[in-house]
């Protein structure tokens, strides 16, 4: 039998397990509920998008788009830098392709692209330098997960072409955008995307007059 002091520890003791429980019950039905990049991976792997018609392969267009739109910014770029998204993107046609890049692309990125436009060149040419340094950090760390960074990581791919690089530094960010294709503008995602991240910190930010 227990005496009054002991069952009033045993009292406490049994509610705070009670509230650990439901905290970590908690967290974990609230994870569960987020969307990441290897949930994202295992959709596609899930869908050959090249047997589907009509109705069914546009449903699962619409179902990749909304899992990606809910990625955070973070698990969007890992997802990217892992180009876990290019089989299915050539497996789509020129009108799919068009509406997945617009239907895909962040929320605001056509003002981040007017707000970048009105930017001294210095300061685009700033940014566009940051963006691309945290996108190479950013494919580096993909490349070399569970290698050798030092050795490894000056071998990863550029997260972009330079040749595409160029042409954003060449022609500004604005025409680029309007005259590329959907292919272009897929490629040139992730430094879109880098970019918007770089001047939404106010890191860039035009001073005020």
């Amino acid at each position: 039998m227990f005496n009054p002091r002991q069952k009033f520890v045993a009292g406490v003791v049994a509610s705070l397990a009670g509230i650990w429980l439901a905290v970590w019950a908690g967290h974990w039905y609230f994870e569960s509920l987020k969307m990441t990049a290897d949930k994202v991976h295992a959709y596609m792997e899930s869908a050959d998008l090249s047997k589907l018609t009509g109705a069914a392969r546009a449903q699962a267009i619409r179902q990749l788009e909304d899992k990606l739109n809910a990625l955070s910014f973070e698990e969007r770029q890992r997802l990217r830098m892992q180009h876990l998204l290019h089989e299915w993107f050539a497996k789509m046609t020129d009108d799919e392709k068009a509406q997945f890049i617009d239907a895909t692309m962040p929320t605001g990125i056509k003002q981040m692209i007017n707000a970048f436009e009105q930017l001294p060149e210095d300061k685009r040419r700033q940014a566009i330098d940051h963006a691309m340094k945290n996108l190479r950090a950013a494919e580096n760390g993909t490349q070399t997960r569970g290698a050798n960074a030092l050795s490894a990581g000056t071998n990863a791919p550029p997260p972009i072409s330079p040749e595409l690089e160029a042409k954003i530094r060449t022609i500004g960010l604005k025409a680029f955008y309007s005259q590329s294709s959907a292919e272009t503008k897929a490629e040139a995602a992730p430094l879109l995307e880098e970019l918007q991240h770089v001047m939404e910190s106010g890191r860039m930010q035009r001073p005020q007059p």
